[in-house]
C-alpha cells in the first residue's frame, strides 16, 4: 500500500517541531555547530525518510540529480578554487556524470524463493544514520555520489568534510537538503557540523546513533574507521599500473594512458599512476607519449629536482597533489609549452616517482624483459591495495593472467581509466570504490542491509 502523503507532511512537520537544534546563523541547510547537534538531526530525519515510499525517495533523488546539472560548473569552480587541485573543465565532466549514472532507487532489490514450503524473500533495508568521511581530492562529486545511494537505501547522512574543502562540500550539503524540501521531504537529510575536524570525525565514528560508517580517502582514515568498532566500508589508497604488451594498439595505448593519466589533473584514485611496457614495445610507446599525445620527457638530474619537491622530505607534498604538467615543471624551473599535458620518463619500478601514488600527471615507464616479468612489476607496484590496474593488449591469456594476478577491484583494458566509472565506458558512476574493505564500487545497496522474511507453507500459489 503506497504512504499516504498528506500522512508524511504531518511527520514532517511534527519531526521539525520537536526538534530543539540550533542550525548555524548562515541559515544553511544541514549544517551544525557541533557534531552530535548534526547527528541528533540526520537521526530525526531519519525518522521520517525511513517511512517514505520509494516513489518519494526517488523524487528527492531526481531533483538531486537535476540540481547538480544546474551547479556542475559552480562545484567545480568552487572545488579547484578552495583546493588549487585539478581543473574546471574534467570537474564539471564528472558533476554530470554523478548526476546521469549514480545508482538511485534502481538499485534496491527484492530476492525471493518461493516453493513447496511457502515464500521467503531477502529485501535491503536502511543501517539508519551513516557517517562518512569525504576527501579534499573530489569532495563535491563524493558527498553528492554518497548521498544519492545511501537516501535511495532509506538512510541519512552525517558528513565529516576534509577541511580544506569544507565550502565545496557544505555548498553540496545544503544543495541536497534543498531537493528535498523541494519536493516536501524534510530538512537535514545530509549534515555536517561547521568546522569539522579530526575530532569531530572521532566523535562521529564512536557515536551509538551511527552503526555504518564509510570512508573514502587515504590508508590512514581507513584503518582508523576499520579500528572504529563499527561496520566499516574503506575505500582507501591505490596505485594503479596500466601494463602495455606487445599485442596492444600502442598508439592508442599512448592516448588511453594520458587521457586517463591527466583527467582532472591525475586526482581519481582509479587514473594511471606508471606505466609496464615490455621492452619490445617500450620506444614505440615512448614514442607516441611525446610526439602524439603532448607529454614532456624529463632528464634524471630533472627528476631529481622533481623527487625534491613533490615528495618533500620523503612526504607527499600537497601543494604538488592535483597540480597540472606545466605548474610541476615550473616548480623546478622548466618553462614547458602551453600545450604539455604530461611529464614522462623511464625508470625503475623503485623509483619514489613511480613507486609512490603522487595524484600528479606524472608517469613513470618501466620496462619489463617479458609480459610474466611486466605482471609481476605491476602487482609490485601496485602494492597489495587491490583498488585499480588496467591493460592494453589483444591477448586474451594476458589479461586474464593479469586479472587474476593482480586482483583488484577495477582492471580497465584498452580504454582510458575513467571509462571504470561510466565515463566512455558501460557501468554505474561512483566515487567511493571500497577496495580494502571488499565492497568494491558502492552503490546504493551496498549502504542497507539484508533481512530475511520467510512464510512457511504459505503464500506459494504455483
Amino acid at each position: 500500500m503506497p504512504v499516504n502523503e498528506k500522512m508524511v507532511q504531518e511527520i514532517v512537520q511534527e519531526v521539525m517541531a520537536k526538534m530543539q537544534i540550533a542550525a548555524s546563523p548562515s541559515g544553511q541547510h544541514g549544517l551544525f555547530k557541533d557534531m552530535n547537534s548534526a547527528i541528533a538531526a540526520a537521526k530525526e530525519a531519519q525518522k521520517v525518510v525511513r517511512k517514505m515510499s520509494m516513489d518519494q525517495r526517488e523524487r528527492i533523488i531526481s531533483r538531486i540529480r537535476e540540481k547538480v546539472h544546474e551547479n556542475a560548473e559552480i562545484f567545480a569552480r568552487m572545488g579547484v578554487e578552495e583546493t588549487g587541485m585539478g581543473n574546471v573543465g574534467d570537474k564539471i565532466l564528472k558533476h554530470h556524470l554523478v548526476a546521469d549514472k549514480t545508482p538511485g532507487t534502481e538499485d534496491i532489490s527484492t530476492v525471493a524463493w518461493s516453493g513447496d514450503r511457502g515464500l521467503t524473500l531477502i529485501e535491503m533495508g536502511p543501517f539508519g544514520v551513516i557517517g562518512a568521511i569525504t576527501p579534499t581530492t573530489n569532495p563535491s562529486e563524493t558527498i553528492l555520489c554518497n548521498s544519492i545511494g545511501m537516501l535511495a537505501g532509506g538512510n541519512t547522512v552525517v558528513f565529516n568534510p576534509h577541511p580544506a574543502a569544507i565550502k565545496t562540500s557544505l555548498y553540496a550539503i545544503n544543495l541536497i537538503n534543498e531537493a528535498s524540501l523541494e519536493c516536501g521531504g524534510p530538512d537535514n537529510i545530509v549534515v555536517s557540523c561547521e568546522k569539522p575536524t579530526l575530532e569531530t570525525s572521532d566523535i562521529m565514528m564512536k557515536h551509538k546513533d551511527i552503526p555504518l560508517i564509510a570512508a573514502t580517502g587515504g590508508p590512514g582514515v581507513v584503518t582508523a574507521v576499520l579500528s572504529s568498532g563499527k561496520r566499516g566500508i574503506g575505500a582507501g589508497a591505490g596505485n594503479p599500473p596500466a601494463v602495455v604488451d606487445e599485442t596492444a594498439d600502442i598508439r592508442k595505448a599512448a592516448q588511453d594512458i594520458v587521457n586517463g593519466c591527466t583527467f582532472d589533473n591525475n586526482l581519481p584514485c582509479i587514473a594511471e599512476k606508471e606505466i609496464v611496457a615490455v621492452s619490445s614495445i617500450a620506444d614505440e610507446l615512448m614514442h607516441y607519449l611525446l610526439t602524439e599525445n603532448d607529454c614532456y620527457l624529463i632528464s634524471e638530474e630533472e627528476q631529481k629536482k622533481l623527487t625534491e619537491i613533490v615528495l618533500k622530505g620523503g612526504r607527499l607534498n600537497r601543494k604538488c597533489v592535483g597540480r597540472d604538467a606545466r605548474t610541476l615543471l615550473g616548480m623546478i624551473g622548466i618553462n614547458a609549452p602551453a600545450n604539455i599535458r604530461c611529464i614522462v620518463f623511464e625508470g625503475p619500478k623503485e623509483h619514489p616517482l613511480i613507486a609512490e601514488e603522487l595524484m600528479m600527471p606524472i608517469l613513470g615507464m618501466v620496462r619489463a624483459k617479458d609480459f610474466d616479468d611486466a605482471v609481476e612489476q605491476a602487482v609490485w607496484l601496485e602494492h597489495g591495495n587491490r583498488h585499480s590496474a588496467h591493460i592494453h593488449s589483444k591477448n586474451i591469456d594476458n589479461i586474464t593472467k593479469y586479472a587474476k594476478a593482480i586482483d583488484t577491484a577495477i582492471l580497465v583494458k584498452n580504454a582510458p581509466s575513467y571509462a571504470a566509472i561510466g565515463f566512455g565506458g558501460e557501468g554505474y558512476c561512483t566515487f567511493t570504490i571500497a577496495s580494502r574493505t571488499g565492497e568494491g564500487l558502492t552503490s546504493a545497496s551496498t549502504f542497507t542491509k539484508r533481512r530475511r522474511c520467510v512464510m512457511s507453507d504459505s503464500l506459494c500459489i504455483r
